[in-house]
């Protein structure tokens, strides 16, 4: 089988959001992070430029794909606060020195201020009959999403069916072989990010583009906008992940309270509401419960990170000092790994 890889488009540094010049100021802040929240932060920051911890800062932001991103910082690209798609893309800066060991501890809700679901984006009137997972493995049906060699939001995507189909990696191999069909039939062309996939699909790639949900709604939104052929409609499969985004302050920063400020700003009620507005899940109770509205669907299993690395975890002590791994880090290590079984299933063309 011939994976194609989309080459990187749009992952560059912006200083004027729709228009708005954000880059003025005494003080500058350098944000990097993955491609997909754009829009969010596009939105966040004039916002808090309007605020009084923010008014004489300015801003530089530089999006790609998160694994991309995360090896640049470590590399010292100027950064001082950093927004990846996946916790190891953060652990990784822990290891060069580049981000603190308590990161997590420094913000609310482990230092993740938003988050959104995997979803399954189809063209408009959905002709290839997409319901659930299972529908993506019927013959003929071509299927976008991106590299997880370079996008965090490929591990996410991919994490979805595996958890689906293996009960929560319990029976590990019925995940696996799911993956392996989704990769060798289905997977013909690999985006390195999660918006380059996004692009490829409006491009006219593919059946059905795995994504955030908030990139399904963002397509959706689109649609009054484009021609009858571009048009989409998305769904949540009934069991999907639940996606979270970590943010962190780089501790090389020249302006680290300005930095911590505007992390902190994140998860006010008003940068909240933001966010939803924008298509991505808020984290406040109050704010969830009040843009419920906004994130229509019915999910009867949302999976976690947290479930699935205590399953994949087990009986990992033995070469962990004395500790199973948990989290990412279990999840890391059995699948994505450079010896996971996911990353072997890509790496064989899907062939097992």
């Amino acid at each position: 089988m011939a994976i194609t890889s989309v080459t990187a488009c749009g992952a560059g540094s912006t200083d004027e959001p729709g228009g708005v010049d954000i880059s003025s100021g005494s003080r500058h802040l350098n944000l990097v992070a993955y491609a997909v929240p754009k829009p969010g932060f596009d939105s966040i920051i004039p916002a808090f430029r309007d605020t009084e911890q923010g008014h004489d800062i300015g801003f530089s932001q530089s999006y790609g794909a998160s694994g991309d991103q995360s090896r640049k910082v470590a590399r010292r690209v100027p950064a001082d606060v950093v927004n990846f798609s996946v916790e190891p893309d953060i652990t990784r800066l822990v290891k060069e020195g580049v981000v603190d060991e308590d990161w997590k501890k420094q913000a609310p809700n482990n230092s993740t201020p938003f988050g959104s679901v995997v979803a399954l984006v189809v063209r408009k009137g959905n002709p290839k009959n997409i319901r659930d997972w299972d529908d993506l493995l019927k013959p003929g049906v071509q299927v976008v999403t991106p590299n997880p060699g370079s996008s965090g939001s490929a591990k996410w995507n991919l994490l979805a069916p595996y958890a689906a189909k293996s009960d929560g990696g319990r029976n590990s191999q019925a995940g696996l072989d799911y993956v392996s069909e989704l990769v060798r039939d289905h997977i013909k062309v690999v985006p390195k990010s999660g918006r380059e996939a996004t692009t490829a699909f409006e491009q006219g790639q593919g059946d059905v583009l795995i994504s955030y949900e908030n990139e399904a709604i963002m397509l959706n939104r689109a649609n009054s906008s484009v021609p009858a052929d571009e048009q989409v409609d998305y769904l949540l499969p009934s069991q999907t992940f639940k996606i979270e985004n970590p943010v962190a302050v780089v501790n090389t920063s020249t302006d680290k309270e300005g930095a911590r400020s505007f992390v902190d700003y994140l998860f006010t009620p008003a940068a909240q509401q933001l966010w939803a507005q924008e298509g991505f899940r808020p984290v406040l109770p109050d704010v969830i419960a009040r843009t419920h509205g906004l994130f229509p669907g019915d999910i009867a299993k949302l999976w976690t990170i947290k479930e699935l690395g205590a399953v994949l975890g087990e009986g990992t002590a033995a070469e962990n000092d004395g500790k199973d791994l948990t989290g990412w880090k279990a999840v890391d290590s059995a699948l994505f790994g450079s010896k996971g079984a996911i990353t072997e299933i890509y790496n064989a063309g899907g062939r097992q």
